[in-house]
């Protein structure tokens, strides 16, 4: 999952962004409404982490955009800003929740996968492609109820393709969903992650394929 934080907070950016590296997210930083509303028309991000104390405005005002945008995207609002009030603002203005600062890493993620089982992210929140099932709250794959682990990268190549099963997927779609915006990408990188995760489904008895469309990007299917 890739997530678009805006937090003009440098430390606090840096810290959350390592510690949500580690449940496999991508994460990019915004350090103000500037650049969070050029980063938001990209359509990369699955949801959105908004402080509300910014250098150019609050960013609560961001949510129409994401809204327009990336419709059906969690927006989870992260602020100094607790009292009932604020709390009802930004709650009443769209966002999905509001976590008042200081919290903790695993309340974050359990809030995370609570928005993403509301009914307007239902329809996706499991994705079956032959015997495999990927279950995209909680970012677990398994074969026939088998757990199957995968390394981050390798893990958001199949959250994506499973998400289009059937059709092919660019290149750089792939990408987007692999790395954030301050990653430098390999020539070869993403072919080596495909590839990796094309033995380990094999290894683990799935009955799909990922093909390779030269020049374009990859397709998954149920195997015949």
């Amino acid at each position: 999952m890739r997530l678009l934080l805006v937090e003009d907070e440098a430390e606090m950016a840096s810290a959350l962004s390592a510690a949500l590296l580690k449940y496999d997210m991508v994460i990019d930083h915004a350090p103000n409404l500037a650049f969070a509303e050029e980063a938001i028309p990209n359509r990369v991000h699955a949801a959105f982490l908004l402080d509300r104390n910014l250098p150019d405005g609050d960013g609560i005002d961001l949510i129409p955009l994401i809204r327009q945008q990336v419709p059906g995207a969690p927006i989870i609002v992260l602020t100094a800003r607790g009292s009932l009030v604020d709390r009802i603002t930004g709650l009443d203005q769209g966002a999905d929740d509001y976590l008042p600062k200081p919290f903790a890493v695993e309340e974050l993620l359990a809030r995370l996968r609570a928005v993403m089982r509301r009914p307007a992210q239902i329809a996706v929140n499991v994705g079956r492609v032959g015997n495999l099932t990927y279950d995209f709250a909680n970012r677990h794959v398994s074969i026939l109820d088998n757990p199957v682990d995968l390394p981050r990268r390798e893990l958001l190549v199949l959250e994506t393709l499973v998400q289009r099963t059937g059709r092919t997927v660019l290149r750089t779609s792939l990408e987007e969903a692999v790395y954030g915006f301050d990653d430098e990408i390999q020539s070869n990188a993403l072919d080596a992650h495909v590839s990796r995760l094309r033995r380990k489904l094999a290894d683990a008895g799935a009955t799909v394929e990922i093909h390779t469309i030269r020049g374009v990007g990859y397709l998954m299917k149920q195997a015949r």
